[in-house]
């Protein structure tokens, strides 16, 4: 039996339009309010199963509907139509202060949260003392403080930490690692891992794909509140990211007086090639780039070298890297050059060449030739936050026990 069963749900939200019509009546000026209701599907016939034990990773762009699901699903809000069956306890995290009371402090949330799951107040004894250390040192000051008076960050500490540790069946977390800094986003994902261990039902919902991939078994993508595929992690991330990469990978122009330059020197083809690995469908870290310049040359005897600039996407230059200078005559000249994988950290990168002429005079900046993204790709990891910096080589770098005494 499933633990949890979806049958065909839809939420639908009326979304109100008013329009102001201006009529008179002896001789009077009316504003008459005309309202229109537009029809907005959060969540569109969505179905899917899930066993006991299984990870489900929910992804999608702003607006797919992976909240609005999440939301359904911990009974915060009714379906418009369909069913659904959850057998088991659920703790949801879902938004900054959900199944919190204001005016309680933080130790009678912890209390209060418990008994709504079912637990005794001894089960909730015999955990809070972990509780409270797992969310930190700043919680552990203010316990006794109205949580009306946390910051944002504090409440999504404590409402973690409540959620991990009181011993749900079913977990639902929707973008815990959208907050908070790097060691609390470490330790929820560990204890994620951990609560993932102990045959526990989660769904994730997570803008961070590297997290989804090494945490989740399934995986659902929506796209306008419908599925738009549901099933192993490795094949719907796949296909979500391929489609997500809209990478402008080649120039190519039949004709001189068609392609961008000047006199002296025109385009005629630029590509940038990945090396994928087998079944791979998209760009990350692990493959190596192939770039190749072609431009006609309409000048004899010309010194010539291609000088080209890799940019992150927020206008830093990465690097800057020239060919040597050689000696060229009228017709086609090629420059080729190759990007080891393991090189550029994930993100999204920009190109442009010159191509310049005795070492010193650009005959031509070619600007933004390519735009390509680069995923990321982790294995063997707990920590899956920004990897920080835009190049992320792999060099040896070997340690080693000296001694066996301090």
């Amino acid at each position: 039996m499933h633990i949890i069963e979806v049958d065909s749900i839809s939420k639908k939200y009326e979304l109100s339009a008013n329009k102001g019509a201006v009529s008179i009546k002896n001789g009077l000026k009316n504003l008459l309010t005309k309202e229109e209701k537009e029809i907005f599907w959060a969540v569109n016939d969505v179905s899917f199963a899930l066993n006991r034990g299984d990870k489900l990773g929910i992804v999608g762009s702003n607006g797919a509907g992976k909240s609005t699901l999440l939301k359904i699903l911990s009974k915060i809000t009714k379906p418009t139509s369909g069913e659904i069956h959850v057998r088991g306890k659920v703790a949801s995290l879902l938004e900054v202060g959900t199944g919190f009371h204001p005016e309680l402090t933080g130790r009678e949330n912890i209390f209060l949260n418990g008994a709504i799951l079912g637990m005794s107040k001894h089960e909730i004894k015999s955990q809070f003392d972990e509780i409270v250390d797992f969310a930190g040192e700043q919680i552990s000051r203010f316990l006794d403080t109205p949580v009306k008076r946390y910051s944002s960050g504090m409440y999504v500490r404590l409402g973690f930490a409540i959620s991990a540790h009181l011993n749900p069946e079913i977990l639902i977390v929707d973008e815990v690692l959208a907050v908070g800094d790097a060691d609390f986003q470490k330790k929820s994902l560990g204890k994620m891992r951990e609560v993932a261990a102990n045959d526990k039902t989660i769904l994730f919902v997570s803008h961070n794909l590297t997290a989804v991939a090494n945490l989740c078994n399934k995986t659902l993508h929506l796209e306008r509140g419908r599925v738009k595929q549901f099933g192993e992690t490795g094949e719907v991330l796949s296909n979500y990211m391929a489609a997500l990469q809209t990478n402008r990978l080649e120039q190519s122009y039949e004709s001189f007086d068609a392609a961008p330059g000047s006199q002296q020197i025109r385009l005629k083809k630029a590509t940038l090639i990945p090396e994928l690995l087998e079944g791979q469908t998209y760009l990350d870290i692990r493959n190596k780039i192939n770039i190749s310049i072609e431009f006609w040359n309409t000048e004899p005897n010309q010194q010539l070298n291609i000088s080209l600039h890799l940019f992150a996407s927020t206008g830093e230059c990465v690097f800057n890297v020239g060919t040597p200078p050689g000696n060229f005559g009228i017709g086609l000249v090629q420059a080729n050059l190759e990007i080891p994988g393991h090189f550029l950290n994930d993100g999204t990168y920009l190109i442009s060449f010159m191509v310049v002429k005795d070492k010193s005079i650009v005959l031509y900046n070619f600007e933004e030739v390519f735009n390509f993204e680069i995923a990321d790709f982790r294995e063997d990891t707990t920590w899956y936050g920004k990897w920080p910096g835009y190049v992320r080589p792999v060099f040896p770098f070997p340690i080693r026990q000296l001694s066996d005494s301090i």
